[in-house]
């Protein structure tokens, strides 16, 4: 394997190259989690690659998710058996295999409340069951996900403290897979593919494309390489239809809110509540790292032309504050949001005019100009999805190539949990770096200064911005505070990070 690296330097050298020697088995044109996956799945295959991403890793969709790692409950709940089947799948070689520093058990809570009563605490229960049965399919044993059942009271409160308690009959447990960060997986997928050879090209907007190349626009030093490629393959998401005219996109936008955990003080599982009036929509509070609880998620078109970064509206806001204090004994007032973030689902419609909700079940297409299209698919399953899109390039094109590795191929810093867990440096940095977490802390020097929190109430060090500099590919501040980490997420937070990450880059 080769160096793992990515930098403004790597950048610079992998570009020129390409501008002598235009020749490369695939362009991929996206560096969200499906690009950086059909990188590494070509690349671990043999094919030489080279990924061109306008914008920076995880700059769309993928960095807006739930950070949910889903089972494919709620795909087996609309009779989508297969498609569950392969959630439930992909979600185990997330946590066992390729990514176990990224992801965790995440224990999912429904509170018994007299909302919720007893035919649909039935259906819920009865979907847990299923989502069991699921689980043991997938060959994910109960060491690894707990299984799922009825929980008392006393229970109940000790994991949700902030739940009303009046009414209250226990609650409905069940486990799922989540993120530490979607945009560190990414990041980590990049980082591999690039391991494996892979020319991972930020800040390049691909123009003029077709099925045999496109001119990639380096948009910080202004030169167009041409690129000539036996096959390309088109994962930009909700702008694919940007590339491939054939193809029309209706996206749907979901909305998060991010408030302080001392807003749900003591929450320790995922709080599942059912939206009122319907039978399988939930919002859900998800703990997450640096004291911070995201609470989602909506479902509204994203009618017009497609923003860089969606933002939310008042009503999506509204709604799941109303929904989420339906649960909560003292319930959450605007005042109490810190921020909100949007993320844009692919909706492809058909020649009738309808639409099928492809971020549920994934499709590989080749339009007429003979680009490869993936469109749809959720986080957990860009593995599978990446892995139809490289088969259908090699096909069509004639190309050689080995058989898929990536099930069991680990990203950088990935290892069984027991090693994990002899790391020697702090919790945090371990879960988003993994065994690669020493590495961040000799980025210090010896300087604690470095090793300090930049700003108030997180475990991020000017080590961990450097590390991002030197050896993730962050080329300014915007990649720092919003993707390599999260502190941009909220304004005051970004504020205080902000000389930090200016002298990150000045290091680096």
């Amino acid at each position: 394997m080769r160096e793992t690296s990515l930098n403004a330097a790597r950048r610079s050298r992998e570009l020129s190259e390409l501008a002598e020697d235009d020749r490369v088995d695939l362009l991929v044109i996206g560096g969200g989690v499906t690009g950086a996956g059909v990188a590494l799945d070509a690349a671990s295959r043999g094919l030489s690659v080279v990924l061109a991403e306008k914008h920076d890793l995880a700059f769309g969709t993928s960095r807006w998710s739930s950070k949910l790692v889903h089972g494919g409950l709620r795909y087996l709940a609309s009779g989508h058996v297969g498609l569950a089947h392969e959630s439930a799948v992909e979600r185990g070689v997330l946590l066992r295999r390729t990514a176990p520093h990224l992801t965790r058990p995440l224990p999912q809570l429904v509170p018994l409340l007299p909302g919720t009563d007893a035919p649909r605490a039935a259906l819920v229960r009865a979907g847990f069951l299923a989502g069991d049965v699921l689980r043991l399919a997938a060959r994910t044993g109960s060491t690894c996900l707990p299984r799922s059942r009825r929980i008392g009271t006393a229970e109940t409160l000790r994991m949700a403290p902030p739940v009303r308690h009046e009414g209250l009959r226990g609650g409905l447990l069940a486990w799922d897979g989540q993120l530490v960060d979607d945009a560190r997986l990414v990041t980590a997928i990049a980082r591999t593919a690039a391991g494996h050879g892979a020319r991972v090209l930020t800040r390049c907007a691909a123009e003029r494309v077709h099925g045999r190349g496109a001119v990639l626009h380096d948009r910080i030093g202004g030169r167009r390489v041409p690129v000539r490629a036996r096959a390309v393959v088109n994962a930009t998401g909700v702008w694919a239809d940007e590339i491939a005219p054939d193809l029309t996109l209706r996206p749907s936008r979901g909305t998060h809110l991010v408030v302080s955990a001392d807003s749900l003080p003591g929450l320790d599982a995922a709080l599942t509540v059912p939206v009122p009036g319907t039978t399988n929509r939930f919002v859900f509070a998800l703990p997450a790292d640096n004291g911070r609880i995201h609470i989602g998620l909506t479902d509204e078109e994203e009618p017009g032309s497609v923003p860089d970064v969606p933002e939310a509206a008042t009503h999506e806001v509204d709604f799941l504050l109303e929904t989420i204090n339906t649960a909560l004994t003292e319930p959450l007032r605007a005042a109490d949001v810190l921020a909100t973030y949007s993320g844009l689902r692919p909706l492809l419609s058909d020649r009738d005019g309808s639409s099928a909700d492809l971020s549920r079940n994934h499709a590989v297409l080749t339009g007429r100009n003979g680009v490869v299209s993936v469109v749809g698919g959720k986080l957990t399953t860009y593995r599978r999805m990446a892995e139809d899109a490289v088969d259908e390039a090699v096909r069509a094109s004639g190309m050689d190539a080995g058989p898929c590795r990536t099930a069991r191929l680990p990203l950088v810093g990935a290892a069984d949990r027991a090693r994990l867990s002899r790391v020697n440096a702090p919790r945090g940095l371990v879960a988003r770096h993994g065994t690669e977490a020493p590495l961040v802390l000799d980025q210090a020097e010896g300087n604690p200064a470095d090793t300090e929190p930049v700003t108030e109430g997180t475990d991020v060090t000017l080590a961990e911005l450097l590390f991002a500099v030197r050896h993730e590919g962050a080329l300014d501040t915007d990649d720092l505070l919003d993707r390599r980490t999260r502190l941009g997420v909220v304004a005051r937070d970004r504020e205080a990070a902000l000389p930090a990450a200016r002298e990150a880059l000045r290091r680096g």
